[in-house]
């Protein structure tokens, strides 16, 4: 049986520290010069000689808190803080690449519609159709206090949100210009057809948008549609909207189910299997002997910050570790923030604060952790993509840039001998290197059945 060729995106953050908690201080690492253009120019070069599908660009709207009752420990560490904008990076890297895919987050919660429908369509013309959107609606505490709301708005709510915000995008990306509007007459100054080119008139309980799209219709019209969320109602979202879907977590059999339910989900929308890709989290520590690969652990460790790992936990969840006494249960509980992140370990019953900080303190605590030579790698990487039946990964760094160099000079060509990583681009946008059926949404998708009111 033809076995699948695997994805992988760089999954990082426009700040000092992402998910390598505490590895900033590490005096390799170079993610203090996030600030710069090198910095991402650099990195934009060395995903694209290793093929990447993406960088994965997460973002956040304020500041991981509670912990200890307030901000200022996310400050002290640089959990994620400082952080800036992440689209503006993209105008550096699309220029210094043709091929590479940027899969940009932005909140459904606190953006407007129209204004990101036509950001996203100025990126997707400006790299040729390599745009994607990672569709998040904010569980941060703070991103609602900076955004005009006097707490969190609910989770399921939230989601509600979402679901109408894209369907506002929908209507202004696919049904607003007509394939045939843009005609570019120079004898008779006639850039676009007007009967071509329609308002939406959409007036629903969140958003309230005329129209028509201010953007001609890009090479993608709707950019690749991510999303990542493993609470019920986020499944139901990623079933009904994401083409690609991130799954977090550590165990593969709960990965494995997660998977099969989400497909199962897609194809009670109407969708075909093949139409979604699910990608799980991954950090790998590579080197040429088992011995290089222990040393490096044992340096990673020393560096490593179980406090910090502690703080995006608990600002992610609004679940606040520093409060809570370590014999106290940890299960089962409630929370408006991030569910996928809390169900890492609320499922687990039995489970106390003390052990929740007991695995929050493991280097790669937040991911699968895969460490060996290129040929155990590669092993491990095969194994786990044919048991869960994910398509890729969101590759997370350690150090900044040295652990995605050694992917891209240990692990990439061990898995091309196999057959199980591209040699070569082959595509014209981020959607045909993902599905190979060309640069449009699939006709089953939910974007290409919304109704324009014109």
């Amino acid at each position: 049986m033809l076995k699948k060729k695997i994805h992988f995106n760089a999954f990082e953050m426009n700040t000092v520290n992402h998910m390598a908690h505490g590895l900033w201080a590490h005096p390799d690492d170079k993610r203090v010069e996030y600030k710069t253009a090198d910095y991402w120019i650099e990195l934009a070069k060395l995903l694209e000689r290793g093929l990447f599908d993406a960088i994965f660009l997460a973002d956040i709207g304020g500041v991981y808190e509670p912990y200890e009752g307030d901000y200022k420990a996310a400050v002290k560490r640089g959990m994620q803080s400082p952080i800036n904008d992440p689209f503006i990076n993209v105008g550096l890297m699309l220029g210094v690449t043709q091929h590479l895919g940027f899969a940009v987050s932005a909140s459904t919660s606190y953006e407007d519609p129209y204004n990101l429908a036509r950001r996203f369509s100025t990126i997707d013309h400006l790299s040729n159709g390599r745009v994607a959107w990672n569709v998040v609606t904010s569980a941060l505490s703070s991103a609602a206090l900076n955004h005009g709301h006097d707490s969190i708005i609910p989770h399921d709510k939230r989601y509600e949100i979402a679901d109408e915000f894209l369907e506002v995008c929908y209507k202004l990306w696919e049904n607003s210009w007509e394939e045939s509007a843009v005609q570019i007459d120079r004898k008779n100054h006639i850039y676009t057809d007007p009967d071509k080119v329609h308002t939406i008139d959409h007036d629903g309980q969140y958003f309230k948008v005329r129209g028509p799209h201010s953007c001609e219709p890009s090479i993608q019209r709707t950019p690749v549609i991510f999303q990542a969320g493993s609470s019920e109602t986020g499944k139901k979202f990623a079933a009904k909207h994401a083409e690609g879907v991130f799954i977090g977590g550590q165990e593969p059999e709960k990965i494995h189910e997660l998977v099969k339910n989400i497909r199962s989900l897609a194809s009670k929308n109407g969708r075909l299997e093949n139409e979604i890709k699910l990608f799980g989290s991954l950090t790998i520590i590579v080197g040429e002997t088992e011995d290089e690969v222990e040393a490096k652990l044992e340096d990673l460790n020393k560096y490593f910050l179980p406090e910090a790992s502690f703080i995006q936990f608990s600002g992610s969840t609004g679940i606040d570790l520093g409060q809570l006494q370590d014999d106290q249960i940890f299960g089962e509980r409630h929370t408006e923030g991030n569910q996928s992140t809390a169900q890492l370990y609320n499922h687990k019953k039995s489970y106390t604060v003390g052990d929740v900080k007991k695995e929050l303190s493991k280097f790669a605590a937040r991911t699968i952790l895969i460490t060996g030579t290129p040929q155990q790698v590669a092993d491990k990487i095969e194994a786990l993509i044919d048991y869960t039946d994910l398509d890729g990964f969101n590759v997370y760094q350690a150090i900044t840039p040295a652990t995605l160099t050694d992917v891209v000079d240990l692990v990439i060509p061990e898995l091309q001998k196999r057959g199980r990583y591209r040699t070569a681009y082959d595509d014209t946008s981020f959607r045909d290197r993902l599905f190979n059926t060309g640069n449009r949404i699939s006709k089953n998708h939910i974007a290409t059945s919304q109704q324009i009111g014109n």
